[in-house]
């Protein structure tokens, strides 16, 4: 069988990958420094040297706010090169699962945003990844675009780990609380892309398009700090504030060179009605990465 491709494998949801598709195959991971996704050329010869099933585009330019000054490279990233992995699975009978971002929105609906709904991005970020979608749909091949947001793990940088970080230094901390999304662990994510995998392996019936996949509920970014502070608390984490000494604050007290979405909210039922599954709520996930964390402190 013809191996799993994974690019960003070095990133959060890469890194999940590389555990969660090891049952399925033959897993080639290409971290940042052994595939430079600004180039077309090393783009299809790391295509043609594998010549893989399905391809797992995990990479992505993620600095939001540089992204603002950096603006040829995030495109080059984000925009570019998924088309290029999409045409050549186009063309070589392979399928593209692509990874996006709530910020393809505006964030100004009222309620959880749904596949269909007009895209209004508002950051350079944002816009370069809605360019990759549509680089991807323009190739006309088997793919999946799967949008994600809030993503944290227990490898790499996150919101999560800054948290405890900065709780455990500071007396006091003061966080966002009108912007409101669904905290999305990397396992979550890759575990999901591993069911989805095997029913493509299988030669179901698994149809292209986008699919909406976080954790259920949502939060602030306050209820997530507090959420956080708390349970790393009551797991034995030492030294850290209490929660009552986080201050919520608006988004225009924190401005930032980037805009960030109000409503991060994604409706994922198209995804676990099609895929027959459940998506567990957002503080499980949390907690199991915290858990995590403690047992390696």
């Amino acid at each position: 069988m013809r191996p799993l491709l994974i690019t960003g494998a070095d990133g959060q949801v890469g890194f999940e990958l590389r555990r969660s598709l090891v049952s399925l195959g033959d897993v080639v991971a290409c971290s940042r420094a052994e595939l430079d996704l600004e180039k077309e050329v090393d783009i299809l010869a790391s295509l043609e040297a594998t010549r893989p099933a399905v391809i797992f585009n995990a990479a992505a330019y993620t600095a939001v706010d540089r992204a603002e000054e950096d603006v040829a490279r995030a495109i080059a990233v984000n925009g570019v090169a998924p088309g290029v992995m999409a045409r050549w699975a186009a063309d070589n009978d392979c399928v593209l699962i692509h990874y996006s971002t709530d910020y393809v929105f505006d964030g100004t609906k009222d309620s959880p945003y749904v596949e269909t709904d007009d895209t209004n991005p508002r950051s350079v970020y944002g816009k370069s990844k809605l360019q990759g979608e549509e680089a991807v749909r323009a190739a006309a091949g088997r793919h999946l675009i799967i949008r994600t947001s809030w993503v944290y793990g227990h490898h790499g940088h996150n919101f999560l780990k800054t948290i405890l970080r900065l709780a455990g230094e500071r007396e006091a901390l003061r966080i966002v609380a009108d912007q409101v999304g669904a905290p999305t662990s990397a396992a979550l994510i890759a575990d999901t892309s591993a069911h989805i995998t095997e029913k493509i392996l299988s030669n179901q019936n698994v149809g292209s398009g986008i699919y909406h996949l976080t954790a259920q509920g949502s939060a602030s970014w306050y209820d997530y700090a507090c959420h956080i502070v708390d349970n790393a608390t009551q797991r034995g984490f030492g030294g850290l504030l209490p929660a009552n000494k986080i201050e919520p604050i608006s988004t225009s007290d924190y401005p930032t060179p980037a805009a960030r979405p109000l409503n991060s909210r994604l409706n994922c039922a198209k995804l676990m009605d099609c895929f027959d599954l459940q998506l567990s709520p957002w503080q499980d996930g949390v907690e199991k990465v915290i858990g995590q964390l403690a047992k390696a402190n």
